[in-house]
């Protein structure tokens, strides 16, 4: 039995569908944050997730830290925590602690 090849019609109507749905998705941030711009929720969010988020991501990094890369990695977090109190700058306390991390790497292991 020879497969159908499906119409027109049906393969406009599939994209017009998965447009619609991509536009709505997209657009559903924006229009609950409208909605919740001065929640107290929203506020709490904005204040502690940016330091949870941090903490998840030290610990999930450090998981893995064995008994011969332990230096690269203290290096690597102390530089980044140095950093980031002398300049407050996520972007380059990271980019600092990357490169620390990196350099211990090659000289340690």
């Amino acid at each position: 039995m020879p497969e159908s090849v499906p119409g027109a019609g049906y393969v406009l109507g599939a994209l017009a569908v998965m447009f619609v749905v991509t536009v709505a998705l997209r657009a559903a941030p924006f229009v609950a944050l409208a909605a919740l711009k001065n929640s107290a929720f929203v506020a709490f969010l904005g204040r502690t997730m940016p330091a949870g988020v941090m903490v998840i991501l030290v610990l999930y990094t450090l998981r893995d830290v064995g008994q011969t890369t332990w230096l690269p990695a203290a290096v690597g977090l102390a530089g980044t925590i140095a950093v980031h109190l002398w300049r407050r700058n996520a972007a380059l306390s990271t980019g600092a602690g990357t490169g620390l991390y990196l350099v211990a790497s090659a000289l340690w292991t």
